[in-house]
């Protein structure tokens, strides 16, 4: 069996763009000049979801006694790093006031 070749013609570039219509440029996307975050990159937040997480796994007893010291440095450490780092969190409301008046 024998087959034909189809010949394609290809359409000539001679037709120019219409003025006052904006054409997409495919070098720079819209977002191109924000920079993209490090996925590596540790936050104060992740910081203390660590801490909570060293906390409740200490409480369910998943560390082994000998493992505790050692445990028990690190959430220390941490928490006095974000003592110092990490802004104080807002007073919530409902929440009473240590503020004394002085009186008695």
């Amino acid at each position: 069996m024998a087959t034909k070749k189809k010949t394609l013609k290809k359409p000539t570039a001679t037709a120019k763009a219409p003025t006052g219509i904006a054409t997409a440029s495919p070098q720079a996307p819209a977002n191109a000049q924000a920079p993209q975050p490090d996925p590596s990159a540790l936050s104060i937040g992740d910081l203390k979801n660590l801490a909570v997480t060293l906390d409740i796994a200490s409480t369910r007893g998943a560390f082994k006694a000998a493992e505790m010291a050692t445990v028990g440095f690190l959430y220390n450490k941490l928490s006095a790093f974000l003592a110092k780092v990490a802004p104080p969190e807002p007073a919530k409301e409902g929440e009473p006031t240590t503020t004394s008046t002085g009186g008695k």
